[in-house]
């Protein structure tokens, strides 16, 4: 059962965004070339509402498309989620700081060890120190041909011997593997679709149609992952393997709807893995994809000419998705150690019929 103090951040959560919103209405922004001007109070919604639904699996891309239609405020265009998208990385940048320092140091310290470490050479007594004073027998080299020292070792062995005594010994390397080899499928196949569809951001696929049945799709998933995983894989026991595996799941949030947070934590589940572990391991995951995604669009933001009046609201609605995103982050941790994921679970049924509703 979900205790009440959870139930009364969501609830002001969410109060504090509709506050926001009613007094955005009394002074909307005008509308260029299709896209709507956000103000200082729209920027704040949109950005506590970015900051809220980034980090907690019910996908930020789909809230920004429907709340500001749904509030009459116009779609606020690509240039500015993603500018504001900027603040969510900031925040999930400055919680796991610590995280991403011992890792990336632990990982380097464990390969420098195995591929560069010394070996302390052999004690030789004073006495012996002369070799002319050693005519021992064992002294002796034999160097016939049979007992030459085979002075070309057997490198792609040594070099994978050594990876694997390094990657054994060495949870932050293990951390790092997973991370990297986990952020593959996104870039491939977010380039593959640039690739193959130019106007995807106009495409059916970013429909409200679609997100709403991407929403029930994924709150069925995490109903049943959350049936059937066991729960029984730690922190510390994450590496490749759940890498890879959650990685693939969050090449789907490519798709409006979906949730990259939400992907990901329904695939640990299945995996097995508790449940505040996957989401921690979800969130180290998603910052390099989070990261190239924002720089990404940040570029092609870079490339207009940005009014003047609405740097304010850029301004607003980052440092606004900033401190939400930070905030989600720290309740999600903690509320999923002694609670379930059922609360999004009917949140994103809930999302999806509703906007299917709307529709008819």
């Amino acid at each position: 059962m979900v205790k009440k103090k959870y139930w009364l951040t969501i609830a002001t959560s969410l109060a504090v965004v509709v506050a926001m919103g009613q007094g955005a209405t009394a002074q909307d922004g005008s509308v260029i070339n299709g896209v709507a001007q956000m103000n200082a109070w729209q920027a704040l919604a949109l950005g506590a509402v970015q900051g809220l639904t980034e980090f907690l699996p019910i996908s930020s891309t789909a809230h920004l498309k429907v709340v500001p239609v749904a509030l009459g405020w116009g779609d606020p265009g690509v240039a500015f989620t993603a500018v504001i998208q900027l603040g969510s990385i900031a925040a999930v940048l400055w919680y796991f700081w610590t995280d991403i320092r011992d890792i990336t140091l632990g990982a380097i310290e464990a390969l420098q060890k195995s591929y560069l470490g010394k070996t302390s050479p052999p004690k030789v007594n004073s006495q012996d120190s002369n070799p002319e004073n050693d005519l021992t027998p064992s002294s002796t080299p034999d160097l016939t041909p049979d007992s030459t020292p085979n002075l070309a070792p057997d490198l792609p062995n040594s070099f994978i011997a050594k990876w694997q005594q390094a990657f054994g010994e060495s949870q932050e390397l293990r951390l790092a593997t997973g991370i990297a080899l986990g952020t593959i499928p996104i870039v491939f196949f977010g380039l593959l679709i640039k690739a193959l569809i130019p106007d995807f951001d106009n495409s059916p696929l970013r429909s409200l149609q679609a997100i709403a049945l991407a929403s029930i799709v994924m709150s069925l998933l995490l109903g049943l992952a959350e049936k059937l995983g066991k729960r029984v894989i730690s922190y510390e026991k994450l590496g490749t393997k759940e890498g890879i595996f959650m990685g693939l799941a969050q090449a789907l949030a490519l798709l409006p709807g979906v949730s990259r947070s939400g992907s990901t934590l329904t695939a640990g589940l299945f995996l097995g893995i508790e449940r505040a572990a996957a989401a921690r391991f979800s969130f180290l995951l998603g910052i390099p994809a989070i990261t190239l995604a924002g720089l990404v669009e940040l570029r092609g933001v870079l490339s207009e000419t940005v009014p003047q009046e609405q740097i304010l609201s850029l301004v607003v609605g980052t440092i606004s998705s900033a401190i939400f995103s930070y905030g989600a982050i720290a309740w999600l941790l903690d509320y999923l150690k002694k609670q379930s994921t059922w609360i999004f679970i009917w949140y994103r049924l809930g999302f999806g019929v509703l906007i299917l509703l709307f529709m008819k």
